[in-house]
C-alpha cells in the first residue's frame, strides 16, 4: 500500500491493506490512519473488550467502541 501522512501520529507510513468497515468511519480510518495507529487501536479495543466484558455483537457495545475508535485515532470530544 502506498504510504500516507497519518491524522494521528503525523508519521509518513504504509496505508491500511483495506477498509475495516464499511462505513463513514471505515473509509475516514482507511484514508487518513498509517496501520501502526490502527494495531495501537486494536490492541486498546480488545483491553476495552475484555475490561468491559463486551459482546461485539450487541448494538449498544458496538456504538461504544465506534465512539471510543473516533476519540482515540481523531481525538474527538477532547483528549483521551
Amino acid at each position: 500500500m502506498p504510504p500516507i501522512t497519518c491524522s494521528r501520529c503525523g508519521a509518513s507510513r504504509d496505508q491500511l491493506p483495506f477498509r475495516p468497515f464499511q462505513n463513514d468511519i471505515g473509509l475516514r480510518v482507511f484514508e487518513t490512519i498509517c496501520d501502526v495507529c490502527w494495531g495501537e487501536w486494536l490492541k486498546t479495543q480488545q483491553q476495552l473488550i475484555n475490561h468491559y466484558g463486551l459482546n461485539v455483537r450487541d448494538a449498544k457495545a458496538k456504538e461504544f467502541l465506534f465512539t471510543q475508535m473516533d476519540q482515540f485515532l481523531f481525538k474527538a470530544g477532547g483528549p483521551q
